[in-house]
């Protein structure tokens, strides 16, 4: 476990076993009554989720609603899977179920103390636990959380993500677990901290009250629930929903993966402290059969990964297990089920959690940070293991797994408005997701469920700025018979002298394509483009002046492309083109697809299919006779002096 710094004691001993739950582990449930009970879950976090985007007020809360809610039970187990959420188990260590009261909030976002749920501080987890009756008076039965990126916690810039910080007291305020609200009794001396430092206060204020009053009205949702139908009967649901989610992945999913081990490795590019490089991430992925120690599973070992960075890019992944991570990779499991609609089908709860076994490197990592390392940018590790397992899965079944994507960057402006009055703007913008076996890859696709850029209407009504463009970034995808998804190509004039931010990736390395897919575009910012002050920002920008007038151009990232692009549909790519998603250059260059018709006049194109045919024939013939199983893109040689790919790029069965 990584050193926090203190000495918090284990949560394992603040709740009973798993097993001891229910005598019969929900044998016995009513099919109806379980089919009602997890609909009930999931339309509580619906609402609870609802509530909090109706009644917040920050512009990252209520518009680009970058949160989410949670349900767990008593053993700490999350039970629902529309999205994933932060853990209780801080909450449990460091407060014991039995002397919890009706009413009571808990509130934190200290990552050292976190358990693995907080990545950095902006993100803030109100806690609220759930009551029945019991003999000796009410007993807690049940967690409601809500967990979400706030615009402003304190520390050196706005924003809280300061992107050179080397240590986590430059990131802001650090919370451990507290009782924020003290049966019903709000804790204001505890609220009056939190905003004396914000630059937001009233905005954080109001969060908070909407997050606690939210996840109040989940509470007596779940307690209504219980009386219902009685706890044994709730209970022994819970018990089913957890273990259904075992035994359908383990039947639906580990099935399609054989017996064996594999190892691939992907990287961040720079940390905002030291020059660009390549920080390593690798995964060792073994699938267990049957008859090994420990039955089938998937082990997953992390050894190999680089050392922790002196900037904020450090992600604490290996408290509990890992038990975090493990319900944040487990979605691209899915990619493997029989269909897509399958595939949408198939929650992700702590049911998955039995079927994944992690192996993390000593104290000193990307993964494994030590106390007080900086991780307000920890979402270049995070997500990027995302990647980094769908890029070792799609080793183990050739290829059958999407490209990459890389779709979460924060970006901002900041300043004075013409009255004067300080502002921040934030938003999480998306990017194009991967090209699949079977289709396209989605446009400017957001990694946070719900989540969305910020409204142009709104920013516009309130920050003094105009919102010149805001669509597809042509060309972005990676070229692929399946091409990648697209980013977004947003243009802001800044009608007061201000300061740009952004805490990005992939601006040099792209998001890979695979079995002959190419890699998308990186994500990039110009700054009065075409202009006499045109520049290029680096993707870690604190304050980076905006004069009055000058624009600012983002793209971000596109997908990667799946398979050979010389194999896509001339018809598919003659769409593209009259849509605006390829340029008439790229058609011929990426796909050798030769377009006639009048310029301009994108109606009137055709594909010529004698001269595509030979122009396939010619760009096929100049390629390599083996390249590589994924493409990185160019800027892979830039960060390894040379070399095009990496040794791990290369499908190879068995053990590597």
């Amino acid at each position: 476990m990584s050193a926090a710094g203190t000495n918090a004691a284990s949560v394992s001993s603040a709740v009973p076993a798993a097993d001891s739950l229910t005598a019969d582990r929900g044998a016995t449930v009513d099919p109806i009554v379980l089919e009602i009970v997890q609909g009930s879950l999931a339309a509580v976090e619906q609402e609870v989720e609802t509530a909090i985007g109706r009644t917040s007020r920050s512009p990252m809360i209520r518009d680009a609603h970058d949160f989410r809610a949670g349900i767990h039970d008593r053993l700490l187990r999350k039970l629902t899977g529309r999205s994933y959420s932060a853990l209780v188990h801080p909450i449990a260590r460091d407060f014991p179920l039995a002397q919890m009261r009706p009413g009571d909030v808990f509130f934190h976002n200290d990552v050292y103390l976190s358990e693995g749920g907080i990545g950095h501080l902006p993100d803030l987890c109100v806690t609220v636990p759930v009551f029945v009756q019991g003999e000796t008076g009410p007993e807690v039965v049940a967690f409601v959380q809500a967990f979400g990126h706030h615009d402003d916690i304190g520390g050196a810039v706005p924003g809280s993500m300061p992107s050179s910080a080397t240590s986590v007291f430059e990131e802001g305020l650090m919370v451990p677990p507290i009782k924020l609200w003290d049966a019903g009794v709000p804790n204001r001396a505890a609220l009056a901290i939190m905003t004396r430092n914000s630059r937001m206060p009233d905005s954080l204020a109001a969060d908070l009250d909407a997050e606690c009053s939210a996840c109040l009205m989940g509470s007596r949702r779940l307690s209504e629930l219980f009386e219902r139908y009685g706890r044994d009967t709730v209970e022994a649901c819970f018990d089913q929903i957890v273990d259904r989610t075992t035994e359908t992945y383990r039947r639906e999913i580990l099935t399609k993966i054989p017996v064996g081990s594999w190892t691939w490795e992907d990287y961040a590019e720079h940390d905002g402290v030291e020059p660009p490089k390549l920080h390593t991430q690798r995964i060792t992925l073994t699938r267990t059969g049957a008859q090994d120690s420990g039955g089938e599973r998937l082990i997953l070992d992390f050894n190999g990964t680089a050392p922790q960075a002196k900037g904020p890019i450090n992600h604490c992944g290996d408290y509990a297990d890992g038990n975090f991570l493990k319900k944040w990779l487990a979605p691209v499991l899915r990619n493997l089920a029989d269909s897509p609609e399958r595939m949408a089908e198939l929650d992700v709860n702590e049911g998955v959690v039995p079927l994944i076994e992690m192996r993390f490197p000593p104290p000193g990592t990307l993964l494994t940070p030590v106390f007080p390392a900086p991780t307000n940018a920890r979402t270049f590790v995070i997500l990027r293991l995302l990647g980094v397992l769908a890029g070792v899965l799609a080793k183990a079944v050739d290829g059958r797994m999407p490209a990459d994507q890389e779709t979460i960057r924060y970006t901002g402006v900041y300043g004075e408005d013409f009255d004067g009055q300080p502002y921040l703007m934030r938003e999480v913008l998306g990017g194009g997701s991967g090209g699949r076996y079977y289709a396209d890859g989605e446009d400017t696709i957001h990694v946070v469920p719900d989540s969305r850029n910020l409204p142009t209407e709104f920013t516009e009504a309130r920050f003094p700025f105009l919102v010149e463009r805001l669509g597809l970034a042509v060309d972005s995808g990676g070229p692929g018979e399946f091409r990648g998804g697209l980013g977004y190509d947003k243009h802001i004039r800044m009608l007061k002298d201000g300061h740009f931010m952004s805490i990005a990736d992939r601006s040099i390395l792209a998001c890979w394509g695979v079995k002959g897919g190419k890699a998308g575009q990186p994500f990039s910012v110009l700054i009065d483009p075409g202009g006499p002050n045109e520049r290029v920002v680096d993707a870690l920008a604190d304050a980076e002046p905006v004069r009055a007038g000058e624009v600012i151009r983002i793209r971000t990232t596109g997908g990667g492309g799946w398979g050979d692009p010389l194999r896509r549909a001339p018809e598919a790519v003659l769409r593209d083109v009259q849509w605006g998603k390829v340029s008439a250059a790229a058609a011929r260059t990426d796909y050798g697809v030769v377009l006639t018709g009048a310029d301009g006049e994108l109606e009137d194109l055709a594909v010529d299919a004698a001269a595509t045919t030979e122009l396939r024939a010619q760009l096929a013939a100049a390629r390599p006779a083996d390249p590589p199983f994924f493409d990185r893109g160019p800027g892979y040689a830039t960060l390894s002096g040379g070399a095009q790919s990496s040794a791990y790029d290369h499908l190879a069965p068995g053990t590597v």
